[in-house]
């Protein structure tokens, strides 16, 4: 076995860091080299979760990276930070995975890229349902051309909430998280809350993924404008492309939880091409097809997903060790165009128009 590779976890602001350090946890060639966060009271849980010792926790994440020397350093700060984190950690001679969402803004966007370039190294933007196996078997179809040209992505997808659950999906009551969102970056439009930053993202990087690369022409988007909150908690967003028009829409405040009951509308994917469509929801252990040879709706089993396309971190591992690709939706070129949409979006939002394309 080759040397392990060496991750530490840098800022606990979102709550997939306990998530994406259990992987790493788990991962038989890699190990948790270090976490740090200003409040070490965030990563309690996780030091007692992984019995990390003492001398691998740190409140100053300069210190961490210069103890430590990591192979990759994951990062988890509020959104609206992304942009100045890549930018000082990429000075550290790591490898750098971003929790999703890419960044606050298309300017942050670009620094991160830029910065990553000076470095020469890695950059990935981890987006969770890149690794669902609804959402590859359906891209698999795609490639293999079982509805022709993808022309219309419909999306909808959320949860009950940011606050109601922590990592590990371990579930907030509601009274609980209401009253956490006056403290909560979250809910702060400065530091890039709002279900739209959070979750459009995953639905327009997947969605470009699957049209190929393709970016819209212009943007319309609505959102709720809340009594006594700053930011969304829900949003709708179509794109007009140059074959069709796409829906994407984001919700806090789903009904349920999909991870625990889908709800009403479904979390997940419509895909429609020229030659037939595919419904991939989150979780879910089949997609259901038609084509123009059985146009009734059918179910197709999902594919078992291997090595190394389970989640980011084996996958990161073997960018890293083999030089293999990078996953589609984790590559900021791709990732970059799915932030020109939000981007986009969020200005007709706000301006109340349609607006073309951010360049």
């Amino acid at each position: 076995m080759s040397k392990p590779v060496r991750f530490v976890g840098i800022n606990f602001d979102h709550m997939h860091m306990g998530d994406l350090l259990r992987q790493v946890q788990e991962h038989p060639n890699a190990e948790i080299a270090g976490i740090a966060d200003a409040d070490r009271a965030r990563m309690e849980s996780t030091i007692q979760n992984f019995s990390i010792p003492a001398e691998r926790v740190f409140t100053d994440w300069r210190e961490c990276l210069l103890t430590t020397q990591p192979d990759v350093a994951i990062l988890c700060p509020k959104t609206g930070e992304h942009g100045d984190y890549v930018e000082n950690v990429a000075h550290y001679n790591t490898h750098i995975l971003v929790e999703k969402p890419m960044a606050a803004s298309l300017y942050d966007a670009d620094r991160m890229i830029e910065a990553m370039q000076k470095s020469g190294k890695t950059m990935v933007i981890n987006w969770p349902l890149a690794w669902y196996p609804p959402h590859l078997t359906a891209k698999r179809l795609i490639d293999e051309g079982t509805i022709g040209e993808v022309i219309e992505v419909h999306y909808y997808d959320g949860n009950r909430g940011p606050l109601r659950h922590v990592a590990d999906k371990v579930e907030i009551g509601e009274e609980e998280a209401n009253r956490l969102k006056s403290q909560s970056w979250w809910y702060q439009a400065e530091s890039g809350g709002g279900s739209l930053l959070d979750y459009l993202g995953y639905g327009v990087t997947l969605g470009t993924w699957y049209l190929n690369g393709q970016a819209p022409i212009e943007v319309t988007c609505m959102v709720d404008e809340q009594a006594g909150l700053e930011v969304d908690e829900h949003s709708i967003t179509i794109a007009r492309y140059a074959k069709g028009l796409s829906k994407f829409e984001t919700r806090w405040g789903a009904f349920t939880d999909p991870w625990t009951h889908q709800p009403q509308p479904k979390c997940g994917f419509v895909i429609v091409g020229t030659q037939g469509t595919i419904s991939s929801y989150d979780y879910e252990s089949v997609i259901r097809v038609q084509t123009r040879q059985h146009p009734d709706t059918h179910e197709v089993p999902v594919d078992e997903i291997k090595a190394p396309l389970r989640g980011p971190i084996e996958h990161l591992i073997d960018v890293i060790q083999n030089g293999s690709p990078i996953h589609g939706p984790l590559r900021p070129d791709l990732c970059r165009i799915g932030q020109q949409i939000v981007d986009t979006a969020a200005q007709s939002a706000r301006e109340k128009r349609t607006v073309p394309l951010l360049p």
